[in-house]
Parts: structure tokens; C-alpha cells; sequence
């Protein structure tokens, strides 16, 4: 779908968030650490209520946490939570060295900081924070990214306390681990100045290298996420949480434009057709009875668990709940994810997409009759669940329906690993900051600037150089390094083999190899960091030639283990390539004898390879078989 996104007036702002790497957490003296899987946990089990501001308002995403009734459980490993994360005793002054990393990378980003910060408190009930908020402070405004598409703005410069980490969630329940409640957080907040996708990837990386670049963040899946506020014209600002992969951001941002020009094309779809609001009914019918004999194995069990079968019916929406709003998923895959956070249920089934799940056509017949719906206009939902569920899930259904003939909802979204969203909840409304009373204003003067001043994050500039003459890359090479979104992934990978494999074939493999492979189709992204290094190390210690890589890769991404991969690829032996060009020579000593030593060169080394490819280094391979040559016709003369 080409898309002409400066007549649709994008707009995207991103938020980038990254761990900081500090001895202690924000607000106590925990270790800023995940604690390992045989921590002893101890658990404590909550419910949080909604208060209203001073102003006398909810908050929209509160007031959807809490009526979602949930029981939340906390798990509290010992030696990385006290107190502080239970909410059970008041935070302790701020951690003036994360306070000071996040200073000295607002520096870099130009970002002025501000002359006395203050901690708020920012509603948060979905559980993730055990006192109903988030602590947060504003250190620095007012800072930008140069880019090829032009200046993006920097608004805020957040230092934040990260969530609790959700580990289980069920009907009713969530489960959280508290280790990661309380880790220093940098927030870094663009003005909507970008326009387009690449342009949302560029800034991102741009940001999240000199986060890097500081050496002062925390590395790893889950130390770094980018949130994205993306809009059009006629379209509304959506927020989508949880990017945690920066070569989906460009993704994310067209598959959203493509849904909200969707969203905006179904509105206008129901006006043409005449249809209103209020055409979709308040109530739903139970149609247990006439699904009782269907092969559907959803109704089946369900009912077999004591639940029944209603449905919502929906005069004039024939083809409208089928219709695409992005790659994989319909209008009726947004209707069920209202449903699932609403209600609770497990989805919905819908008519524009039977017969199917064992609904027959009869079947459908048979609901369309109870309905009293005409089949070639008219549409239907159905749920599979308890009453108290259902009416909460529809009543969930029937608002959002309603709002398709406004067109675009705002709403907050989470990422999927496909590149669209799902719903996640309501946006926040304003009411939800106040401030931290139990933390005092800590004044930005000279003593704690001295501090900022002594963390020096180098320039790209800067990094060129160390990767040409420290790390030995060509200028062309280094200079690539930088300028794509792999600048990390290479810079862990040389930290973590450091003595064991050569910078030059980290570079090669990530810029060369994995680019290579992916434009043959190869999804290179589901070769895991400790596969691509396991691979990368195996090299270093010769136990397989560097040009077995791209082979190597191949079969991790296709499914094998680590193990399985390196296997055929085993390097040979010296002495085991000897005994292979030997056996090579005499096999064709006649024609070798005729073409002459120079000839024969690649006459041999080409059938060698063919046999030691990526079990032996080619340098090696073309110095034996020039020695064996030169001996062979040293002795005839």
C-alpha cells in the first residue's frame, strides 16, 4: 500500500525509555538487578482503588483498571526489594548517580536542565506500581536530534522509577515481580516533528546511541523500549506502548497510519449505507439453544463448562466487521480486543468470517433466524461466556461500534511482535500528575553540574575514530556501523568477545552476512544475541572457518540449536586438509601436469573448497595447495 504520508499530515512523537546502569535503585538501596530464577520469594496480594484528582476528576485509564476488577499478586524476591517497592515505608532520597547520568545525556541531546526538579506522583493502577503511581521528574527541556528530514525537538527529559514485571495474568488475576520496580529510568520525549517512518527510526536510533554512547545504560531485552504517539489529519492521536525493537518502529508507524485510514473508510462506509448509532442495539440475545448441536469445539466447551452463547445483532453491518484495517487483522479482531479487555471473555466470532469454527451454514441460517436478520445485509457477534462477562465485554463492543461513526478513537496500544497493535486501554487524561510529597525539590547547582561534567559521552565522530583505529574497521565499514541501527548490537557483541573474536568479523557478519541472508528472505531476527555470539565465538576459537557463518545462521534462524548448527562446520585439522588436497592432486595429476603450477592454482583450489567450505579457512586452504603444487613439480623437475 504506498502511502503519501506528508499530504496525510503525519505526525509521530516517540518516547524512548532505557535502564540506567546504577548500583542501587532510584528511591532505596536495592540493587538496580533482576534477581536470578532461585531467588526465595515471599508474596503479598492487593487490590488498588481509584481516587479522584484535587480537581475532583478520574482518570479514564485508572477508572478501566479498576473496573476491571482485578486481584493483583505481588512476588517479592529477597535481597532486591525492601520496603520502599511494598509501599510500605516512604521513598529515600533520589540516586544522584542515575541523577547525574540522566543530566550528562540531556547534555547530548542539547537539552537544558532545569533549575530545581521536582518528583511527582503519576497515576498508575494496572498493578505495575504498588502505590498506585509512578514517581517521575523533569530534569531538562528543550533539547533536538539532527536529521536528514530536519531538527526533531526534544520536549521533556524524564528521570523515572521502572514498573514491577508482569509474569502471570489470568481471568481476575495478575502477578508481578517486584526486582524491576524502582531501576532508574531515562525518559526521552520528541516533539511530533517526524513525518516519517524511516524518519521514526532514524531519531529513535539516534537517541538510543547516545544513551549507549554514555556507558552508563543498562544493556539486554527489556533495558530499552520506545512508546510512539502517531497521528494523521483526519485521523486521532494514538499512543503504542512497547516497541522493544527498534527495527519495528517503522513498521508500527505504517501499519497505524493504514488502520486509521481503515477506521476513517468504515466511517464513511456506515453513513453511505445511512446507518446511525444508535442502530446498534443495547442488548444481546442468547442463542445457546440454537447452537446446542454445532461442531464447534469454542461453543462446545464452553457450554460444557456451564456458559452460554450470546449474541449481539447488528442490522446493516454485513462486511463491515471483515473489513482489513492492516495486515492480519479486521475490524472484528479491534471489536474482540475491546471485548477481552472489557470483559474478560476470550474473544468474540463474528459473521463476516463464518462459516467457520465448526459453525456450519445451517447453523448460521439458524442464528440469523433467531435473530430476525436478513443475511445478505446484516451482521452479528457472538461470545461464548458467562452473563456477567458478556454484558461487560458488549457493553465494551456496543461503545466502540458506536464511536466507528466518528472514526478514529484515541486510545492507548500495545505493540505487537508483528509490527501492529492491539488495544491496551483508554489514553490517560490530564488529571493524573500531582506532586511527590515525601521527596524533597533537589536544586540542579554548581556541585552536582561538576558531577555531570565529568561523564563524557564522545560524538560520533568520536566513535568513528575508535572504530577505525582501535577496533581496525575500514573507514567505509565503521562509517556504515553508525549510520544503521546495528551500532549496538555490534559494540555488545566486541564488549562480550573482547580477546576472542576479531572486531572485523563481528562487523562483517551483522553488515555483510545477516543483511545478505534477510534479503533472501531469511528471518535473521529470530537468531537469539547468545546464538549470534555463540557463533561469532566459535570462529574466534577456530573450532569453525568464518566462512561457514552465513551457513550457520541460516540453520539457527531455520529452527536448529546452537549445537546442531555448528556441527557439519566443525573446522578441520591442518593435517585433515592436507590429506584432502593430496588425495584432490592425485586424483587429477594428469591434468594438473598439463596445465602447469600457475594454472593449477585455482584448477585445485577450486575443487578443494568445494569439498572444505566453511571447515577451513581459505587462506590456510590456498597455502597448502600452493605448497603441495610447488613440491610436486619441484621433484619432476
Amino acid at each position: 500500500m504506498e502511502i503519501d504520508y506528508k499530504s496525510l499530515g503525519l505526525r509521530v512523537g516517540l518516547e524512548v525509555h532505557q535502564q540506567l546502569s546504577t548500583k542501587s535503585k532510584l528511591f532505596c538501596g536495592c540493587p538496580a538487578e533482576l534477581a536470578p530464577e532461585n531467588a526465595v520469594y515471599r508474596e503479598v496480594i492487593r487490590n488498588l482503588w481509584l481516587g479522584k484528582s484535587e480537581l475532583g476528576e478520574l482518570d479514564p485509564a485508572a477508572a478501566y483498571e479498576v473496573a476491571r476488577g482485578r486481584r493483583i499478586v505481588y512476588r517479592a524476591p529477597e535481597g532486591y526489594v525492601c520496603l520502599v517497592e511494598l509501599d510500605e515505608e516512604p521513598p529515600h532520597d533520589i540516586n544522584k548517580e542515575a541523577l547525574a547520568t540522566a543530566l550528562s545525556i540531556a547534555r547530548a541531546l542539547n537539552a537544558k536542565p532545569v533549575d530545581e526538579i521536582y518528583v511527582m506522583r503519576k497515576i498508575v493502577v494496572d498493578g505495575s506500581n504498588t502505590c498506585g503511581f509512578q514517581r517521575t521528574a523533569i530534569i531538562a527541556l528543550g533539547g533536538y536530534v539532527e536529521d536528514e528530514e530536519g531538527t526533531v525537538g526534544i520536549q521533556t527529559i524524564a528521570l523515572e522509577e521502572d514498573a514491577a514485571r508482569k509474569v502471570d495474568e489470568g481471568p481476575g488475576f495478575v502477578v508481578y515481580n517486584l526486582d524491576r520496580l524502582g531501576i532508574p529510568l531515562i525518559e526521552v520525549s520528541t516533539a511530533p516533528d517526524i513525518r516519517t517512518p524511516e524518519q521514526a527510526l532514524r531519531v529513535a536510533y539516534r537517541i538510543g546511541l547516545i544513551m549507549r554512547l554514555s556507558g552508563k545504560v543498562r544493556r539486554g531485552i527489556g533495558t530499552i523500549r520506545q512508546d510512539l504517539n502517531i497521528s494523521i489529519e483526519k485521523g486521532a492521536r494514538t499512543e503504542v506502548k512497547g516497541v522493544d525493537k527498534l527495527e519495528l518502529i517503522p513498521k508500527v508507524v505504517a501499519y497505524e497510519v493504514m488502520r486509521q485510514l481503515s477506521l476513517l473508510g468504515i466511517k464513511d462506509e456506515l453513513h453511505r449505507r445511512g446507518l446511525r448509532p444508535e442502530d446498534v442495539p443495547d442488548s444481546f440475545v442468547d442463542v445457546t439453544e440454537v447452537l446446542k448441536d454445532c461442531e464447534s469445539r469454542v461453543v462446545r466447551s464452553g457450554v460444557e463448562k456451564g456458559m452460554r452463547v450470546y449474541a449481539l445483532p447488528l442490522p446493516g453491518f454485513r462486511g463491515i466487521l471483515g473489513t482489513e484495517v492492516c495486515p492480519g487483522r479486521r475490524f472484528g479482531t479491534e471489536l474482540a480486543d475491546y471485548a477481552r479487555a472489557w470483559g474478560g471473555v476470550s474473544g468474540i466470532i463474528h459473521s463476516d468470517e463464518l462459516p467457520a469454527y465448526g459453525i456450519s451454514e445451517r447453523d448460521l441460517d439458524s442464528i440469523y433466524e433467531r435473530l430476525g436478520l436478513v443475511k445478505l445485509k446484516d451482521a452479528f457477534i457472538l461470545i461464548v461466556s458467562d452473563r456477567e462477562r458478556a454484558e461487560r465485554a458488549f457493553s465494551a463492543v456496543v461503545d466502540r461500534l458506536r464511536y466507528a461513526f466518528v472514526g478514529v478513537p484515541r486510545e492507548t496500544r500495545a505493540a505487537n511482535p508483528d509490527g501492529t497493535t492491539r488495544y491496551l486501554r483508554p489514553q490517560p487524561g490530564t488529571a493524573r500528575m500531582y506532586p511527590e510529597t515525601d521527596i524533597r525539590p533537589i536544586r540542579v547547582d554548581s556541585s552536582l553540574l561538576e558531577e555531570v561534567e565529568r561523564i563524557k559521552i564522545p560524538k560520533p565522530e568520536e566513535v568513528l575514530r575508535v572504530l577505525v583505529e582501535e577496533h581496525g574497521l575500514s573507514r567505509d565499514l565503521a562509517a556504515q556501523l553508525i549510520r544503521e541501527p546495528v551500532l549496538d548490537l555490534y559494540l555488545d557483541l566486541v564488549d562480550d568477545l573482547r580477546g576472542v573474536t576479531s572486531p572485523q568479523i563481528i562487523a562483517t557478519t551483522i553488515l555483510i552476512h545477516m543483511k545478505s541472508l534477510k534479503r533472501e528472505g531469511l528471518s535473521v531476527e529470530r537468531v537469539r544475541y547468545v546464538d549470534l555470539a555463540g557463533i561469532l565465538r566459535a570462529v574466534g576459537r577456530g573450532e569453525i572457518a568464518k566462512e561457514a557463518v552465513p551457513e550457520v545462521i541460516k540453520a539457527v534462524a531455520s529452527g536448529s540449536s546452537l549445537e546442531e548448527a555448528l556441527k557439519p562446520f566443525r573446522t578441520l585439522s591442518v593435517e585433515e586438509v592436507e590429506r584432502i588436497v593430496e588425495s584432490i592432486i592425485e586424483s587429477n595429476i594428469e591434468t594438473i601436469r598439463a596445465r602447469g603450477p600457475e594454472r593449477s592454482l585455482g584448477f585445485v583450489m577450486g575443487r578443494v573448497m568445494s569439498v572444505v567450505r566453511g571447515r577451513a579457512d581459505g587462506a590456510m586452504v590456498n597455502a597448502i595447495v600452493r605448497k603441495k603444487l610447488l613440491s610436486l613439480f619441484r621433484e619432476q623437475g
